[in-house]
């Protein structure tokens, strides 16, 4: 395989806040890739080291990095400075990204474009002093969003009750609610309400992060899914009636049957069903590679 070690510097220049709308209108320009584009793009750029190929997976996904980057804008920091983090997050979502798996760059890149985002963002927060673990960047995240759903704006300390709510919902304790509040409060703005601005206009929970999915999320796991359930209905061909219905109603029903209940369907041992319904998920494990083998042949045609 090539090497991926490098992709090119094509994005736009972002200068800071004063050539902010330039940019935004400047990534406009660049075209978003069908799922045949794509796919050709990012093998070239695996198995070549293409950074032509490499470059255009990224222009075409500025749009989303600046959508992310977009909902950050409650903490404080930059926006030109937010988008420029989730850039680099891009790019290494692009040299890791394998078309092969079958799912849109769109997809896989953003987790890589939000970690990039969020590290950065616990980097610029002098006072958060603390470790970093799963749960503490959760509650660091996800704190005034669960502060303005119970409408918890009034400044100062959690109500007990509120504490305890926030608390059992992000999975963490209440004194690291408590002191979490605590730290951000000293950072200037407790309340929701306080305007980000002198004229009064723009309230700091009107630019929270959003947890609704991206439209770009949205379309490609719709299609990633759509592709799934054709290959498995093709893929279920393969098997004979009885495995159909045995694998069907073990793992592919919402209230599976228990071996004894098909057993007695089918006149059989518990033990037998099992074993038909292993070698028939072994069938379909097999007949989905070859679906996508077939696939991918018919995309590089």
């Amino acid at each position: 395989m090539a090497n991926r070690s490098n992709v090119p510097a094509t994005i736009p220049a972002l200068g800071g806040e004063a050539s902010l709308n330039r940019y935004l209108s400047e990534i406009k320009k660049f075209p978003i890739l069908a799922p045949e584009q794509e796919y050709m793009l990012a093998k070239r750029f695996e198995e070549h080291g293409d950074t032509e190929a490499a470059a255009q997976l990224v222009t075409s996904h500025l749009r989303l990095v600046a959508k992310i980057a977009m909902g950050y804008r409650g903490y404080g920091l930059p926006v030109s400075e937010l988008i420029s983090e989730g850039n680099i997050g891009l790019m290494q979502g692009v040299k890791k990204f394998e078309a092969d798996r079958g799912f849109r760059l769109a997809t896989y890149a953003m987790w890589w474009i939000r970690a990039s985002i969020q590290e950065f963002i616990l980097r610029s927060w002098s006072l958060v002093k603390m470790g970093t673990t799963a749960a503490q960047k959760k509650l660091f995240f996800n704190l005034r969003r669960m502060k303005a759903k119970i409408d918890a704006f009034e400044d100062g300390d959690l109500k007990p009750e509120d504490v305890a709510k926030i608390a059992k919902d992000l999975g963490v304790t209440e004194d690291e609610v408590i002191s979490m509040n605590r730290r951000m409060a000293m950072g200037g703005d407790t309340s929701l309400n306080v305007p980000m601005r002198e004229d009064g206009e723009g309230q700091w929970q009107d630019w929270l992060a959003d947890d609704a999915p991206l439209q770009d999320q949205i379309v490609a796991d719709a299609q990633e899914a759509d592709v799934r359930h054709e290959m498995l209905a093709n893929a279920m061909t393969d098997l004979n009636e009885r495995e159909r219905h045995i694998l069907t109603e073990r793992r592919l029903t919402d209230d599976p049957k228990t071996l004894e209940e098909l057993s007695q369907v089918y006149g059989v041992s518990r033990e037998r069903v099992r074993q038909i319904e292993v070698r028939a998920f072994e069938k379909l494990q097999k007949a989905m590679i070859r679906i996508a083998g077939d696939r991918r042949m018919l995309v590089a045609a």
